[in-house]
């Protein structure tokens, strides 16, 4: 690290005012700090200094992300083996994954990071750290099959459209992964919503089988549950890809089909632990969204007359991308709640319109993605209310 640290400072002069490739010195810029900490210190003025940065603030998002990612490869692997009917042992089977997810993850940065870098080189600004996170997301949320070029394109779609025209990292308003999920369902809802997208069974650089077993359905548990007919409200069982019934404890462990980063509640929970610990994202909004999805599925259950309303709170939890959305997408720093009393009320909201989604609407038995970004855009308006009751309170006990 010292060579490529002597290395930097011998190239900087090349890259900054007056140098040659001073027009790069945005991109060095990022190159620098990316690798090392920076080294600017403060020389007049008072200044509050803290241990972490938005940059460390990133790392351990996504060190909290990699128990899932690195669990939905193994995932994908074992669902096409699964498909397939071959059991090659764990480390060809979590290699598949690998190899199949990882294209998704490049051409999430290189998209994401490339338009980033072209911004900020325009606009004669630093390069924000915001895609960091937002680039390891993006793969996470998606179905296997998801084509790399539709990526790309609602990539650069969601950072340009919803990131970079409102002013960049912080100034968002919508949760710049989740607009990348909307864009791909509502554009291409063929390929995000099929029964056999969410299980890939082609051969990935010769590993595994092409052809697929009779009867193979690669449709997720909630995919099932919505279009069960309501006689079944009683004994619906949802199915794995060759028709056996899939448990809680399937749920809980992963092992279904479903977007790459979504299917594991305990890798999930923990991240959420690793977030917690390390008070990088808040338990208010965290518990009030698992709250309000369980006090909503628990309405549901005592009036409901389909198989959606009667699926039970923990098994809506377990369920599709709702864990995962509670932990690391309504926590999201810039685009939900900031006041205390607001976190509690906002991710009370995400949880319990999540559910109202799935229940009531059959053609969209996922409502983690729509629950989110509609409470993104009320997210201010709960923060303002909740500050102005503060300061009503206050004048009336100073009137007193």
């Amino acid at each position: 690290m010292k060579a490529l640290r002597n290395w930097l400072d011998k190239i900087k002069p090349n890259f900054v005012e007056g140098g040659k490739l001073a027009m790069f010195e945005s991109v060095f810029d990022g190159v620098e700090t990316f690798l090392f900490v920076p080294n600017k210190t403060s020389k007049s003025g008072v200044h509050i200094h803290d241990y972490i940065d938005s940059k460390r603030t990133m790392t351990m998002v996504i060190i909290a992300l990699l128990p899932a990612l690195l669990f939905g490869m193994y995932n994908v692997g074992y669902q096409h083996n699964l498909a397939v009917g071959i059991h090659p042992g764990f480390w060809l089977t979590f290699i598949y994954g690998f190899l199949a997810v990882l294209p998704k993850i490049i051409v999430s940065y290189v998209v994401g990071l490339g338009i980033e870098f072209a911004v900020a080189q325009v606009k004669k600004e630093e390069i924000q750290e915001g895609f960091l996170v937002s680039g390891i997301l993006i793969p996470m949320i998606v179905p296997i099959d998801t084509p790399l070029w539709m990526i790309a394109v609602a990539t650069a779609f969601a950072v340009i459209f919803a990131k970079e025209v409102f002013g960049g990292t912080g100034f968002n308003i919508f949760n710049v992964a989740l607009v990348t999920r909307a864009f791909l369902f509502f554009a291409y809802p063929a390929a995000m919503s099929g029964d056999q997208v969410f299980v890939r069974t082609a051969p990935v650089l010769g590993l595994g089988e092409g052809h697929v077993v009779d009867g193979f359905s690669g449709a997720t548990p909630l995919g099932q549950i919505a279009i069960a007919p309501k006689e079944l409200i009683d004994s619906f069982q949802a199915v794995d890809v060759i028709g056996h019934p899939i448990t809680s404890w399937d749920m809980f462990l992963g092992l279904i089909p479903g977007s790459i980063g979504e299917t594991s509640v305990l890798c999930i929970l923990i991240g959420a632990f690793i977030l917690l610990f390390t008070k990088i994202a808040s338990w208010k909004t965290m518990l009030s969204v698992f709250v309000g999805g369980a006090i909503m599925s628990l309405i549901f259950n005592a009036i409901g007359t389909t198989v959606s309303m009667g699926v039970s709170p923990l098994d809506q939890i377990f369920l599709g991308g709702f864990a995962f959305g509670a932990v690391f997408m309504a926590t999201d720093p810039v685009t939900s709640a900031r006041t205390e009393t607001g976190k509690y009320i906002y991710g009370f909201l995400v949880g319990a319109l999540a559910i109202i989604i799935r229940a009531l609407n059959p053609g969209y038995p996922e409502g983690m993605m729509l629950a989110i970004l509609l409470m993104n855009v009320f997210a201010p308006l709960i923060d303002y209310y909740v500050v102005e009751s503060n300061i009503n309170r206050r004048l009336r006990r100073a009137i007193k």
